[in-house]
Parts: C-alpha cells; sequence; structure tokens
C-alpha cells in the first residue's frame, strides 16, 4: 500500500496529498448522503423515481483525477459523485433534477425533462453556437437505455483522431473543439449492460479504429436483480475481452486493467497509468472496476434484500468504498477519527441543507402560479355562489406540495363545472388563464425539439438549380460532384459508411473523393450501422459535421434505437444545450428483393421526431437537400430513390449554390380533379398512371412533398384540395404507415376534410415484404395500373357516367 501512496503523492509533500485526499472523502460523503437523501425524497412522494450512484463514490473519483479539460463523458446514470468531482454538478442541481424542475437554470442537466441521474453540460451559448470545448469539462446528455452511450462514445474519442492527424483543422474556429487531437473520451457503463450488442460492436470499431477512449465498467455483481454468471461469458467483462488485448506485436487492440472498486490508492494509480496511455498514444482502455458495491440496491423500485443473501449484504457492508477508504486513511495516518468523523457529519448537514433549498426554488416556482389560480376560483365563486367550486378552492389549498398537474386538473374542474355560465366575465378570465398557462407549460416542456438558432433549417431558403448545359448525366454523377464541391468547401466534412471510401460508395457517389481528399474525410467502415450513427453522433458534438452513410434503408433498423433515443432526442432532452447536425445519407425504396426494397417511412418518421427526414425524388434535389443540411444545424436523414442513380438528369451549373427548403412540397403537374400526394422513386410511377389517366379527361395535380419531417409548412396540400375536393396519398410504405400520416396532417392539420366531396384515399405497399424480381415488386408494390384504377375509381364514384366501371 505503501508503494501506492508513494504513487499517488508524485510530487506532492504529505501535506497537500492529505489535502487532496480529504476533499476526495468528502465529496464521497456527500454524494453518498444525496444518494440516501435522495431515496427517501422518492419514497415519500417529493419526487417520482431514483437511481442513485452509491457504492461508485471512490472509483468515480478517480476517474474524475484523470478528466482533463475538452475531455468528454459519455456515461450511464449512476456517475453523480464524478460530476460532483468534476464541478458540473452541485447537490442542490440534483436534487433539482430529481425533484423534476422544469427551469433549466435549476436543473442545468435537462431542465426537468429526464428522470434524476442522467448527466450532461451546456455545450452550446444561448444562441444556439458551439462553446469552447477545450475550456471545460464536458459530458454528453445521458439516455436511459441501456449501452446506448457507447455508440456515441466511439464518435466523441474518434473526432480526436482527426484533430489529430488533419491539419485544416489545427486551425480557427476548430481550436475551439480541440488541442490537436490531445483530449480523450471517458465511457462509463453498469457490467450488466455489456451483454448488449451496442457495447460489443462500440467496442470492436474502437479496438479497429484505436479510438482515445477510457471505457469504465461499474462491477457490483448484478444486473438489477441477475448476478452476472447470468450475464457475461466467465462471470467477468475483463477475461471476456482478453482477445481484445493489445499484444507484443503491436496489433490493434485495447489496454485492459482491473481494479477493485473499495481501493482508492490502486484506483487512483489505475486511472493515472490508463490516462496518460490512452491520451499520449491514442489507445483505447478499458478499465475493469470490480467488487463494488450498491448500498440501497438497484433504484428505488425494489430492495435488494429480496434478492442476496445474507452472506452478500455483509460482504458488501465490509467492502463499501467508503468505509475502506476511511479504514485506508487511518492507516496511512492522513486522517484520525475525529477529523473523519467531522467530514461525515458535515456532509449530512450540506446535503440536508443542499435539498431543502432545491425543495423550496422547486415549490416557490410553483406557489405563483398557485396563488393566480385561487384568485380566479375565488372570482368565479363569489359570481356563482356555487358549492363546488368553494370545493375545488378547498381541496386545492389542502394540497401540502401542489404541482402544475394540481393547479390545471382544478380549473379545468370548475370550467366543467361552470359550462351554462360561460358568459361570466370572471369564468371567461379562469379560461384565458388556463389557455394561457397550459401554453406556457407545454412550451417549457417541449421546446427545442428542432434548432432555435439562426441555422435552423427553417431559415434556410431554396435557391432552384440553373442549366447552362443541355447535356444529360447519370444522376449519381450529380452527387459526386456535389460531394466533391462540400468536401472541398468544408473541411469539418467526414464522408464514411460501407464501401464509401476505396470504390467510392456502391453506387459510385463517391467516385474518386478518397484519392482527391485522403483517408481522413472520405473512408470505409465496418458492417455497424448502429455505431456507424453513434460515431456520428459523437463527431458533430465536437463540432465536426459528419455524414454518415448506410448502405440501404433497410439497413437503418440497426441504427433506429440510436437514432431516436440518442440523436432525435438529443437538442430537446437538453432545453437546447447540445446538439448534433448529423446527416446520414441512406437509399431505398424499389429494388429487388426482401431486404433491399424497403421503405419503412412510417416507422421511421414516428421514432425519429426531432430529425429531418429528406425523401428527394432524383440526384438534383438529393444534392440540393445536402446543400441546405451543412447550413443548418440540425440532424437529417436523406433518403436517395435507389433506382434513379442511372437515369439521366441534366447536370446544374450552381451545384454550389443550389438548396432546397425542408417542408415546401413542389406542384409538378397542375390539375382541377384529384390531389395526388407522393414523394421519393413513386413519383415517376404516378407520372405514368397520370398519362394514361389524362386518356380519360382525368386531370391529376400531382405533389411532391419532399421532406416528411417538416410536413408541408406552409398548407400547399390543403390549397390544391380546395379546388379538386379530392385527394389521394402514395407511397411505399405498408398500410397506415407514411400515407396515414400524410392524410392526418393534411386532414386534420390543416383542416382539408370540410372541401372533400369524396373519401380519401391511400395507396400501399402491400403488409407483406416485397417479393423478389420484377413480377414480386409488380404485385407488392404500387404500379401504375393500380394507381390509374384507384384514381379512376374515385372518378368513378364521383360520375358513374362519364367513368363507367373498367372491371
Amino acid at each position: 500500500m505503501a508503494t501506492q501512496t508513494d504513487t499517488l503523492m508524485q510530487n506532492l509533500d504529505f501535506e497537500d496529498f492529505k489535502k487532496i485526499v480529504l476533499t476526495d472523502f468528502r465529496i464521497a460523503c456527500e454524494s453518498r448522503q444525496t444518494s440516501l437523501l435522495g431515496r427517501k425524497e422518492v419514497l415519500s412522494g417529493k419526487a417520482k423515481f431514483g437511481i442513485f450512484g452509491d457504492g461508485k463514490e471512490v472509483a468515480q473519483i478517480a476517474m474524475a483525477k484523470a478528466f482533463k479539460n475538452g475531455d468528454f463523458r459519455s456515461g450511464y446514470y449512476r456517475d453523480q459523485t464524478f460530476m460532483m468531482a468534476i464541478n458540473q454538478l452541485s447537490i442542490q442541481e440534483y436534487f433539482a433534477g430529481l425533484y423534476g424542475h422544469l427551469d433549466i437554470t435549476k436543473d442545468p442537466m435537462s431542465g426537468g425533462r429526464q428522470m434524476g441521474g442522467h448527466f450532461s453540460t451546456a455545450l452550446l451559448n444561448p444562441d444556439g453556437s458551439f462553446k469552447i470545448h477545450i475550456n471545460s469539462k464536458n459530458s454528453a446528455a445521458d439516455s436511459s437505455p441501456t449501452a446506448s452511450q457507447m455508440p456515441r462514445l466511439l464518435g466523441l474519442g474518434y473526432a480526436s483522431h482527426f484533430y489529430k492527424n488533419n491539419p485544416e483543422l489545427q486551425k480557427t474556429p476548430f481550436l475551439n473543439f480541440s488541442n490537436c487531437g490531445e483530449e480523450i473520451a471517458f465511457g462509463t457503463i453498469g457490467d450488466a449492460s455489456t451483454s448488449e450488442g451496442l457495447f460489443w460492436e462500440s467496442l470492436n470499431a474502437a479496438g479497429v479504429l484505436q479510438v482515445p477512449i477510457i471505457m469504465s465498467v461499474w462491477d457490483d455483481g448484478y444486473g438489477i436483480s441477475v448476478q452476472k454468471k447470468h450475464q457475461t461469458i466467465k462471470e467477468s467483462i475483463s477475461e471476456a475481452l482478453k482477445g481484445f488485448q493489445k499484444d507484443l506485436n503491436k496489433n490493434n487492440g485495447f489496454e485492459i486493467f482491473k481494479t477493485k472498486g473499495w481501493d482508492y490508492a490502486h484506483l487512483c494509480e489505475t486511472y493515472y497509468k490508463a490516462e496518460k496511455i490512452c491520451r499520449e498514444q491514442h489507445i483505447p482502455v478499458l478499465i475493469h472496476v470490480e467488487e463494488l458495491t450498491q448500498v440501497n440496491g438497484h433504484s428505488t423500485s425494489g430492495s435488494h434484500e429480496r434478492y442476496k443473501s445474507k452472506d452478500r449484504l455483509e460482504w458488501e457492508r465490509d467492502h463499501d468504498c467508503i468505509k475502506c477508504m476511511k479504514e485506508w486513511m487511518l492507516a496511512a495516518k492522513i486522517a484520525d477519527t475525529a477529523t473523519i468523523t467531522k467530514i461525515e457529519e458535515d456532509a449530512i448537514n450540506t446535503v440536508k441543507e443542499a435539498k431543502n433549498k432545491a425543495w423550496s426554488e422547486f415549490q416557490n416556482a410553483i406557489k405563483n402560479d398557485l396563488q393566480s389560480a385561487l384568485s380566479y376560483l375565488i372570482n368565479l365563486h363569489n359570481d356563482t355562489n356555487t358549492s363546488q367550486i368553494e370545493q375545488i378552492v378547498k381541496q386545492l389549498q389542502s394540497i401540502k406540495d401542489p404541482i402544475q398537474k394540481d393547479i390545471h386538473q382544478a380549473l379545468h374542474a370548475a370550467l366543467r363545472l361552470t359550462n351554462s355560465s360561460n358568459t361570466l366575465p370572471s369564468r371567461q378570465a379562469l379560461a384565458a388563464y388556463l389557455k394561457q398557462s397550459t401554453h406556457t407549460n407545454v412550451h417549457t416542456v417541449g421546446s427545442h425539439l428542432h434548432s432555435q438558432s439562426s441555422k435552423a433549417v427553417k431559415f434556410i431558403q431554396a435557391i432552384a438549380p440553373i442549366y447552362n448545359d443541355p447535356k444529360k448525366v447519370d444522376a449519381r454523377e450529380i452527387l459526386r460532384d456535389n460531394f466533391d464541391i462540400i468536401l472541398n468547401k468544408y473541411p469539418e466534412v467526414l464522408i464514411f459508411g460501407e464501401d464509401a471510401g476505396k470504390i467510392g460508395g456502391v453506387n459510385q457517389t463517391l467516385e474518386g473523393l478518397q484519392t482527391k481528399y485522403g483517408i481522413h474525410r472520405v473512408f470505409d467502415t465496418g458492417i455497424r450501422e448502429a455505431t456507424i450513427v453513434g460515431q456520428a453522433i459523437g463527431l458533430a458534438m465536437r463540432g465536426l459535421r459528419p455524414i454518415a452513410e448506410i448502405q440501404y434503408l433497410d439497413y437503418l433498423l440497426y441504427a433506429l434505437q440510436t437514432m431516436s433515443d440518442d440523436l432525435a432526442t438529443l437538442h430537446w432532452r437538453t432545453a437546447g444545450l447540445q446538439k448534433a447536425p448529423v446527416i446520414i445519407s441512406t437509399r431505398g425504396h424499389r429494388l429487388e428483393g426482401v431486404w433491399h426494397s424497403g421503405s419503412p417511412l412510417g416507422m421511421i418518421i414516428h421514432s425519429c421526431r426531432g430529425i429531418n427526414i429528406c425523401v428527394p425524388r432524383n440526384m438534383t434535389k438529393a444534392a440540393a437537400f445536402y446543400n441546405t443540411l451543412l447550413q443548418s444545424d440540425e440532424p437529417a436523414v436523406v433518403i436517395e430513390p435507389l433506382n434513379a442513380y442511372r437515369l439521366k438528369e441534366s447536370m446544374p451549373s450552381n451545384l454550389e449554390q443550389m438548396c432546397e427548403a425542408l417542408g415546401i412540397p413542389e406542384i409538378v403537374e397542375r390539375g382541377t380533379d384529384v390531389t395526388l400526394v407522393t414523394y421519393g422513386s413513386t413519383l415517376r410511377i404516378a407520372q405514368d398512371a397520370i398519362e394514361h389517366l389524362k386518356q380519360f379527361n382525368i386531370s391529376v395535380e400531382l405533389i411532391d412533398v419532399q421532406t416528411l419531417l417538416p410536413f408541408d409548412v406552409n398548407h400547399t396540400i390543403v390549397q390544391s384540395v380546395k379546388h379538386t375536393h379530392r385527394v389521394v396519398f402514395l407511397d411505399e410504405d405498408v398500410e397506415g404507415g407514411a400515407t396515414a400520416y400524410m392524410m392526418q396532417q393534411v386532414l386534420e392539420v390543416q383542416n382539408a376534410y370540410q372541401y372533400l366531396d369524396s373519401k380519401p384515399v391511400t395507396i400501399t405497399a402491400k403488409p407483406h415484404r416485397p417479393a423478389y424480381g420484377t413480377d414480386g415488386d409488380y404485385f407488392s408494390k404500387p404500379n401504375a395500373d393500380e394507381i390509374f384504377s384507384k384514381l379512376y375509381q374515385l372518378m368513378h364514384e364521383t360520375n358513374p357516367n362519364q367513368f363507367p366501371l373498367m372491371f
């Protein structure tokens, strides 16, 4: 132990060393009391749910010692001690988050949007621009799904590789993000969560790429109630990962360390070693922290006495990290019993005081609204002299700790009771107050789903393509030449994916670009869609502009959890304090076979609110979307039409300038009888059908929505329905998918139902996957004949004599 202590002291004298250790002990004690008192707050009903870092305190303090300005954390919900140790979380802020305080200045982690234990730091200024990351200790916003922090961790660490190796990124403004790649990323995860595929995919990628990350596994022997013998082969993640160990031949791999969660000195020594290797050599490191304990069990949802034996519980008491640290301090004469007792007592008082302040501020934020609501209710009672209103007032006044829900329920109840007196000024005033308060609270919990900055996509105007040369080219050449311009214009742009590098993409849209710009700008990845997207998220959070290619739209399903739970919610769940302007490039719709012809847009748009979804009908449109998105600071998916790369299009002469505004449909053909709404590859099929319909004097107004998120922001479609009085929605998704979404937007949001003379119609793919071959495609997805028949049938119902049944 003396040798470890000497290592810790390094160049410090013993008195300075003692101060550091005692400070660490104080933080550990305060964090422990925060967990203990936080649990009581949940069980008392003041907070909804609690999941705490008790038992992990000393290991996290050791990790904090290796964490420097500019570094990033991508962790999970037990890292409170670490956040306290790097001065990015106060005890009062922790309790504000536990109570769900909706004020971002009180709960700077998420403004009450995430449950307690989800940590983050502000990466953005109030105007939405990036802060200077190298001057601060940074944490990506946590998400709850197990191992979901892993894919983004890969990108947070990988960014340092590019800042280190690309001279163009070693100048202003990129020096705000990195000091030439010196920064490393720290990941944390519970041992049981290493069973998730995202963990293995991320670690494999980190080893292949040699990403500078330090991955800490907190091992307390359980995943909720399930012992690790049911979780991990060999009952040890470090043993299971021995094949990842970097070998003497210097093949790519990890450095792997094991340490005990109760051994302060060895923990500090381990993290010092790991940090030095990772930072200086850009080698990934895994630290398996064993023999951790859970003082209160997994969470407030249950007691660990239900599944742990008496012997195990006794072992946990004996190996409690704070108890062991006290014993070590006494043995090393760093502190006496009186000093230790004083620190522990002060911690109790400090935490209690911070908790009380957080609770008082949480309640004070509601009291003003409560008094206003009571005044409106009392005025209404005075006007109506209704005993039931008086009872509502008394019930609201009797609630010990009221919340906004209590206030709003009382106001709604009063309005229901007095509906027959809706002309009373006091009732009208109450209704107006409720409407305004509802609007305010909905905005408070819902703002920042999209960017609020000057770079939001809604501010970027369309610039149409200009054609000076009538010559036609293969459509893929338009994308290739546009990407060439993008890479030359934006040194921060990186394009990567399966087969994206050496061969220039399976459809040759990146042909020759790796040769021209190098392997640090255009490059291949392994077959690992979840971490391709996660890699992009981390890179984007650190100031780079990744274009992540997913080879086929069907394969996006591998990454959907990462997109939905992390990327789509990031800006919202931090109330605008973090962003990741990722561009995901993929291709879909028509082709041959079950797994390469998907068009699951309903699934994507419903799980990825917060991400822009662009569905261009050709490559010129796709190129213009990329140009728009690179001017913005919002994430997006661009779905290129898979069967259009070899079709001929005119090459625009203003590739660099052209842009496509998001949320603005294009009326491709004017018509008077039916409005046909569609997007992507189906548009060309619709045009074929329309040519046949013209022979029967049926005039179709064809609208390409262009983006599904956002959708028709100026309500173009309802203006069409006003004069056609009929609407049909067409796509390649299954029944009830994106066509149902479009119909809801047009009929309900745009109120187009009032202009219809016929029922709305959807034309979709069949419920099964598309069968193989041309015939499989014809009978599985909408075809021109089916479109003709459906629109003709609609006109037959309107005028049977003019349009008699065909069959």
